[in-house]
């Protein structure tokens, strides 16, 4: 996993969904500020919902703060675009079927489901500077209460 101070590479591009509209960005793009990428498995899951749900009650309050928000996954813009209008979630869902933020910040970590090992995206949360440079990493996501979690990660800044 990336440790803060080092810098990601960020000319990768995502596709993404941001008020009920997909376009194809840069992750160089996405930082016009300080910014919080949530990383989470998939749209529709238990564990997900929460996660996401969490950052829906507190999204104004992270950009009052001076953030963007990006909550980054592996399904599609069409499932991205779906999940938006349900959760009503303001901020950034983007795209990442590659994993091109995970292998970015050194976050593929190896999985097991159902009895089969696999590669994929650790479930994590990252704070980044305008110039890619990571400020905070949250290494376990706390579903349950993820805006407290990154209150305070941002409080330690």
């Amino acid at each position: 996993m990336i440790s803060p101070g080092k810098r990601l590479k960020t000319k990768f591009k995502l596709n993404l969904v941001q008020d009920g509209a997909a376009r194809e960005v840069t992750f160089a793009e996405l930082l016009t500020r300080r910014t919080i990428v949530s990383v989470y498995m998939k749209n529709n899951t238990g564990s997900c919902d929460k996660q996401n749900d969490s950052l829906v009650a507190h999204a104004a309050e992270f950009d009052q703060a001076g953030y963007n928000l990006v909550a980054l996954s592996r399904d599609t813009v069409g499932s991205h675009l779906k999940y938006a209008a349900k959760k009503k979630i303001s901020y950034v869902l983007a795209s990442d079927p590659e994993d091109l933020f995970a292998k970015a910040a050194d976050s593929v970590v190896e999985k097991s489901m159902y009895g089969k090992t696999y590669l994929g995206p650790a479930r994590a949360a990252f704070v980044v500077d305008q110039d890619g440079t990571v400020l905070a990493v949250a290494e376990k996501v706390d579903t349950a209460d993820h805006a407290a979690q990154l209150r305070a990660l941002i409080a330690g800044l």
